[in-house]
């Protein structure tokens, strides 16, 4: 269990962005995933599924390729906005395992972003179960950092450095990335 405020790898300047996927539960996390975009997007190149974007009434595998073809082959960065049912998405699991399939145009770097309705214990850190188990993997093995909402979006120069750092550890923790779970193949909740 933790929490990674910045770790100082470096800083990214005001000029430099790189192309985001922001995942999330689009039923329950919109207004998070809007506040975020409307607030910081110029930070960052939104790459992410827009509401209505992919129609639901394809096939998972056609969701998944357009998802990959069209927005994450194409990221450099995955944030995933983890509410309290994010863990149980499909769509939020196969968005992180392509993001770390080195074949989906190269490995992207991970960020978890803990929204206000999970829980921290007393010592202000997360618990792994929180979390979508693809992220919790990275997490645990060290090639994703999970930040709180109220702290990452607290300034401008939270978000840049943590998409910096994110965006360095593709290369410099890509020995960290664990992507060999199976891919959910339905929703575990609603």
């Amino acid at each position: 269990m933790g929490f990674a405020p910045y770790s100082g790898l470096g800083l990214l300047s005001a000029a430099v962005r790189h192309k985001t996927f922001v995942s999330y539960y689009h039923k329950a996390d919109q207004a998070y995933r809007d506040a975020f975009e409307k607030v910081f997007g110029h930070l960052f190149i939104g790459k992410s599924v827009q509401p209505g974007d992919i129609s639901t009434d394809v096939s998972a595998d056609y969701i998944k390729r357009l998802i990959l073809e069209g927005y994450i082959t194409d990221a450099s960065v995955l944030v995933v906005l983890v509410g309290s049912k994010t863990l149980c998405r499909k769509h939020v699991d196969w968005e992180i395992s392509a993001g770390l399939n080195k074949k989906v145009g190269g490995y992207s770097g991970l960020i978890g972003i803990l929204l206000p309705d999970i829980p921290l214990l007393p010592n202000g850190n997360f618990q792994y179960e929180s979390l979508p188990a693809r992220l919790a993997d990275n997490a645990r093995s060290g090639y994703a950092d999970i930040y709180t909402w109220n702290w990452i979006t607290s300034s401008e120069q939270n978000v840049r450095n943590a998409i910096q750092t994110a965006f360095d550890a593709r290369i410099s923790r890509a020995s960290k990335i664990d992507n060999s779970r199976a891919q959910l193949g339905r929703n575990l909740c609603d």
